[in-house]
């Protein structure tokens, strides 16, 4: 079986998500996982597919063949992801500015660790005016990840730009 990472980007419209699972079974595929959103007028997804090794050539000609959609694909080799001993999530509530996802962000890539998952999103503050933005990750971490030097950063960032930073478990024993 051959496991291939699907990139795809395109105006959003009815039926795309049905566009790429009928050739995914089509070329007798299996739909492992997926993240797909509309934003602004735009369709951006990804998609974990396995399928035959003999058919993974048909499969990205038909795929190149879909109308108004950019996709990219990937090889992925799932045997060598290495499984994290935990994961943590982190939510992030504040007044919206320039710059919050970097300096975020730049907190787990100073620890050497990697985001899997990020939402983000701004909104309306209810009755007090202005903008809210709000971030939820999910971060794998390690036995060797030092969590107190992420819960102190995580901590001064929040002091620093005056959101909450709310931490799931670290796994601190």
């Amino acid at each position: 079986m051959n496991t291939l990472v699907l990139t795809v980007i395109g105006d959003d419209r009815t039926g795309i998500v049905n566009s790429l699972a009928e050739v995914v079974a089509h070329h007798d595929g299996n739909w492992e996982r997926s993240q797909m959103a509309e934003l602004a007028g735009a369709f951006a997804g990804i998609v974990v597919v396995t399928l035959p090794e003999a058919r993974a050539a048909d499969f990205t000609a038909a795929l190149e063949a879909l109308p108004d959609l950019t996709i990219a694909v990937h090889d992925a080799d799932a045997s060598d992801a290495e499984e994290p001993d935990s994961r943590i999530t982190v939510e992030l509530l504040g007044n919206d500015r320039p710059g919050l996802v970097r300096e975020l962000t730049s907190v787990f890539a100073e620890q050497g660790l990697s985001i899997e998952e990020i939402e983000t999103g701004s909104y309306d503050a209810p009755m007090a005016g202005g903008r809210l933005f709000e971030a939820l990750l999910m971060v794998p971490v390690t036995k060797g990840t030092d969590t107190e030097a992420l819960r102190g950063a995580l901590e001064k960032l929040a002091m620093e730009l005056m959101v909450d930073i709310t931490v799931g478990d670290l796994g601190d024993d």
